[in-house]
């Protein structure tokens, strides 16, 4: 999913008072995912903006200590980042569905347990 111009995103921030932050060098923070301060890969954008000739004013938070970060980035690292969240999305989804299928798993055996020892009757229900 690529960052459209009509894809702004914002939480109770105002981003017209905000100076446009320098643009990020590839060498330092070019893997968008990843947390400059604790390393951690689970980094999410909080709001973005396309600031023109195909670069985006983006800010991005760490869930892990909270570090936040601001910067103007191509549209190929963007495309990265993006396919990076994409695979995170994918990746819970399938967990959720995996925990899901065991919880239900587990509710059928009890009922099915119950049902055997006679601790569910008609009038239960």
């Amino acid at each position: 999913m690529r960052m459209q111009p009509e894809r702004r995103h914002q939480g109770s921030h105002s981003t017209s008072s905000r100076p446009t932050p320098p643009p990020a060098t590839a060498a330092r923070g070019a893997d968008l995912h990843v947390c400059l301060g604790c390393g951690s890969d689970l980094v999410q954008p909080l709001w973005w903006e396309e600031t023109g000739d195909g670069r985006w004013s983006i800010e991005l938070r760490c869930p892990e200590c909270e570090r936040r970060r601001e910067g103007v980035f191509a549209q190929h690292l963007l495309d990265d980042f993006d396919e990076r969240l994409t695979d995170g999305t994918d990746a819970l989804l399938a967990s959720h569905r995996r925990v899901a299928r065991e919880n239900l798993a587990h509710e059928v055996d009890r009922f099915v347990g119950a049902l055997a020892a006679g601790a569910i009757l008609p009038e239960d229900f």
